[in-house]
């Protein structure tokens, strides 16, 4: 069951890639890094801070690659990582309006950032799901892992993919409604 879960969070992630080949692959530089304020992000900054908080569960992923991973004391007796997970995934949907801060350690770059971006968010993407797709055979779902954001935060593995996927599909959709305002392609919101 965990490698038919595995290649299909793999093959969202592929979508998501091609996605943003098709989208944002032939935007200028200056294209990729307008944004409506200082306050707001750029199509760039989207796509940096994909790259930036994805790359925090490499380390995790590599060890997953065998089954005996020892848990810590909060992954063996936190009351709370059912109700963080299902949290962190509710608020991350793309259908949901409401804006997330994120942690420093996943803040995208504040500087211009060159046209090479979409290649190197696909070249991620190859890398994330190379990541994924040799996690154990033998590692349950329902494995509870800790947050690389935040040391206090556990989910289970099953959510964390959940989150990898409705995160990039929300800011995907984000990237668009930056393209949409510099009145650029007709962007499918939808399509994710």
């Amino acid at each position: 069951m965990i490698v038919d879960r595995l290649q299909s969070v793999v093959s969202d992630l592929n979508a998501i890639s091609g996605d943003a080949r098709i989208s944002f692959g032939d935007l200028t530089a200056e294209e990729l890094n307008w944004k409506r304020s200082e306050k707001s992000w750029s199509v760039a900054q989207c796509l940096d801070h994909l790259i930036t908080i994805n790359s925090l569960y490499f380390p995790l992923f590599e060890k997953m690659r065998t089954s005996d991973i020892a848990s810590t004391f909060l992954e063996k007796h936190s009351p709370l990582s059912g109700f963080f997970g299902r949290y962190l995934v509710n608020s991350m949907r793309p259908e949901n309006p409401k804006k997330m801060k994120t942690s420093k350690k996943a803040y995208p770059s504040a500087s211009e950032i060159d046209s090479g971006i979409v290649l190197r968010f696909e070249d991620h993407q190859r890398e994330l799901g190379d990541h994924i797709i040799k996690i154990s055979p033998e590692i349950e779902l329902s494995r509870i892992i800790t947050s690389p954001l935040a040391g206090f935060v556990t989910y289970s593995l099953d959510d964390c993919l959940t989150m990898l996927v409705v995160h990039e599909q929300r800011h995907m959709q984000q990237a668009k409604r930056v393209m949409s305002d510099l009145g650029i392609g007709n962007a499918d919101f939808g399509s994710l």
